[in-house]
């Protein structure tokens, strides 16, 4: 499935970015405990990579459920206009992929709102 690799290929991604920040939190912290200690002083500014940020992540999978999507409503259009290139099984996978790739994409929407939600109730 299609949908699948690119589901599992965005959560990679994300688990390899999480990595990256915690090395380097913790690479900074060792930093501000040496500075602490001695004279050295810790940097404080954390370089960016080239990696996407979070805004650009959601919107590059949106993009590819709305590209999804788009691939299936063609494929249903073709084949009701007669189209004998496009046959029934290939309309119905597309038409199943582009509906579990926007229920992922409903999910990890009413995740995100939770996770507002939530970090809106802390005290400060």
């Amino acid at each position: 499935m299609e949908v699948r690799s690119d589901i599992s290929q965005v959560l990679s991604q994300m688990r390899s970015m999480q990595s990256q920040v915690q090395t380097q939190s913790k690479t900074n912290s060792e930093l501000d405990q040496l500075g602490q200690l001695g004279d050295i002083q810790a940097p404080r500014e954390v370089q960016k990579d080239d990696a996407p940020e979070f805004s650009q992540l959601l919107k590059m999978a949106v993009d590819q459920v709305n590209a999804t999507q788009q691939h299936a409503s063609s494929l249903a259009t073709a084949y009701e206009k007669g189209d004998p290139t496009v046959d029934i099984p290939e309309v119905m996978i597309a038409s199943q992929k582009a509906s579990v790739a926007f229920q992922a994409m409903t999910q990890v929407r009413n995740k995100l709102i939770s996770a507002y939600e939530e970090i809106m109730k802390m005290p400060i």
